[in-house]
């Protein structure tokens, strides 16, 4: 696992080059503490951070080259059926000078160019120059699991793992993009490819991009994970299916020079995961003895059921307040997931004691995990109403105080394109309207998921919400915060769901074997099952509990909250008084309005960070 970084033109001599891409690979010096590397061509400089994985001598150091130099590399990443390819590559002719996955992607560039992603297996983000056409190519995973953002800086294309390479470069003007901070308040994070550094934007997963010598840049989309359901498959086909291909998944995940550990949580992804662990270490956090934020009881005895060396930490809500300025910081972009930074805990214990883990992020997307995958058949005894009926009813409750019911009236009006906008929901317009300030411009989040649904047409509304979070929430929040969390304490974190091989069975399971009336994740429990207590495998989807709706009605937290919302930097773009208004309901128990005052205090800590020099 590493970091990249770099910049084309020669706008710069050359110490000034070498000053620049210092400053850039020093911001992400996190990303790989072991070892540096730079490449100064005829129109290009590249920079790179190593944390040694594979090759972990001198030979595996960056960039890496071909045969004649004529084409130059600099990976993050890991390929997982490297060495499948070296072997193929070696037989096609190709000399190999290390025993790298990066030197594979190389050679696999020379023998197929850009259709070496499709021969590819694993998780990257990767540059390679040309230095005989002068064109630079930019690659992304499938899924997003490893980052890669791109600007343009007086004519120069740059581009880094981090926004915060960015920032390093001559010229870089940062603007606030209100667009982006639109649908972070929608959505409690900023939807890709935009971000909120106005002219910096993210490559989309599944992605590649041509960087040609007049400058233009040509971005194309290599695979999409379209569901492909087999109506005729069996339950007991599904569940044979996805417990051979998730083993053997497991199994390429744990290739390393180095000891491999893993996360452990209550719930079923993460406890399948640990399953194959016997004998090695887990690490997992929680807060307190409240059973609804601590998972450290369940985990225990899974981990003992097991044979784990288990390691375990309690947060304290003083550790965890604390840690919020570093961790918006390591994000580059605000999200208001409070798991964040239980997250940002569990990595560092993690560290300390080896340099991989296994997780078990992707595998609600990819077999229908989330709670919300019930609402479809929640709602479809109502919706067999006439829609103008429906309609009416939800125009007249709309404007009503809270009751119970109320959400449902509404939410039952409409389309699941209408009404899902992903697995988080945060404010609506109507209260994007009454807390910001009224100059700020608003855009409905459906403009950013259209486009996304008329790509799944004809699919069931359980697909569909899955299609969507799989582009939208999975990218722009659950991997975003497991790259960074894991990277600024120079972990390297992998995802086992999250492979092509477990997909092309994921992508095949009808929706009836997916959720249920019972459960989510029906067929994947069943197939955990088989490997897990029975009170893990059945165990209900609870995310990563963290308590700030109670900390939030607490001193001093509250007080904190409420300078943030009084502040100078709150008063650039929100309503103070609408604010307050939150935050008091919330304190004196009238209402929960815990996430909505959490998405703007995380807003206003990140914006502190990196405009306006404070911290809140």
């Amino acid at each position: 696992m590493c970091g990249i970084c770099g910049f084309t033109g020669e706008m710069l001599d050359l110490n000034d080059r070498k000053a620049v891409i210092k400053h850039m690979t020093d911001v992400i010096t996190h990303r790989g503490p072991d070892s540096d590397g730079e490449y100064f061509g005829d129109g290009v400089t590249m920079g790179f951070r190593r944390l040694s994985i594979i090759d972990i001598a001198s030979t595996g150091d960056q960039p890496i080259y071909n045969e004649d130099r004529t084409l130059v590399i600099t990976f993050n990443g890991e390929i997982y059926n490297y060495q499948d390819l070296r072997r193929e590559l070696l037989s096609a002719g190709h000399t190999f000078t290390t025993q790298t996955d990066t030197e594979t992607i190389l050679h696999g560039f020379e023998e197929w160019g850009e259709h070496v992603l499709d021969h590819l297996r694993g998780m990257f983000a990767f540059a390679i120059w040309n230095t005989k056409t002068k064109r630079l190519f930019l690659a992304r995973d499938f899924f997003g699991i490893k980052p890669l953002y791109y600007c343009t800086v007086n004519g120069q294309f740059v581009y880094g793992s981090e926004i915060k390479s960015l920032l390093e470069m001559p010229g870089f003007e940062k603007k606030l993009n209100l667009d982006a901070l639109q649908s972070y308040l929608s959505f409690e994070y900023v939807v890709p490819p935009q971000t909120l550094f106005e002219g910096v934007e993210a490559l989309m997963p599944a992605h590649y991009l041509w960087v040609s010598a007049d400058g233009s840049v040509n971005v194309h989309r290599y695979w999409d994970p379209q569901f492909e359901p087999d109506e005729s498959m069996t339950e007991g086909e599904a569940v044979d299916l996805i417990d051979k291909t998730f083993l053997e998944s497991v199994d390429a995940h744990r290739i390393a020079d180095v000891e491999v550990g893993c996360f452990l949580s209550s719930g079923v992804d993460s406890s399948w995961v640990a399953s194959n662990f016997a004998g090695q270490k887990a690490f997992t956090v929680g807060f307190g003895e409240d059973e609804r934020y601590n998972e450290i009881g369940y985990a225990k005895t899974l981990a003992e059921a097991v044979g784990i060396e288990h390691h375990t930490k309690v947060i304290s809500p003083e550790e965890y307040w604390n840690a919020i300025p570093k961790v918006q910081y390591h994000l580059d972009q605000p999200s208001a997931d409070a798991s964040c930074i239980a997250l940002y805990f569990v990595s560092k214990i993690a560290s300390e004691y080896v340099k991989v883990v296994l997780s078990g992020e992707g595998a609600d997307e990819l077999f229908g995990g989330y709670n919300i995958y019930h609402e479809p058949a929640d709602l479809a005894a109502y919706q067999r109403l006439p829609l103008p009926l429906r309609k009416a009813a939800a125009s007249i409750v709309e404007h009503l105080p809270n009751f119970r019911g109320k959400s449902f009236l509404i939410r039952g009006s409409k389309t699941v394109e209408e009404r899902f906008i992903g697995n988080c929901s945060m404010f609506t317009e109507r209260e994007r309207r009454a807390i910001l300030r009224p100059e700020i411009p608003l855009h409905a989040p459906q403009e950013l998921t259209k486009p996304i649904f008329e790509r799944c047409q004809g699919f069931d509304d359980v697909t569909k919400m899955q299609y969507l979070d799989l582009h939208v929430w999975l990218i722009g929040d659950i991997l975003l915060k497991a790259d960074r969390m894991s990277m600024a304490n120079s972990l390297e974190l992998r995802v086992p769901f999250l492979d092509r091989r477990v997909w092309d069975v994921a992508k095949r399971i009808p929706s009836r074997l997916r959720v249920n009336a019972q459960n989510t994740k029906v067929t994947m429990r069943q197939a955990a099952a088989r490997h897990l207590p029975e009170a893990t495998s059945k165990k209900k989807k609870l995310g990563f509990p963290v308590p700030i709706r109670v900390w939030l009605r607490e001193e001093p937290y509250v007080s904190k909250v409420r300078a943030a919302f009084e502040s100078a930097d709150a008063q650039k773009f929100f309503q103070t008084p609408a604010l307050l208004r939150l935050l008091d309901a919330h304190a004196a128990g009238k209402a929960d309005n815990s996430r909505k005052i959490w998405t703007v205090y995380m807003f206003l800590v990140w914006y502190g960070i990196y405009f306006s020099g404070t911290q809140h």
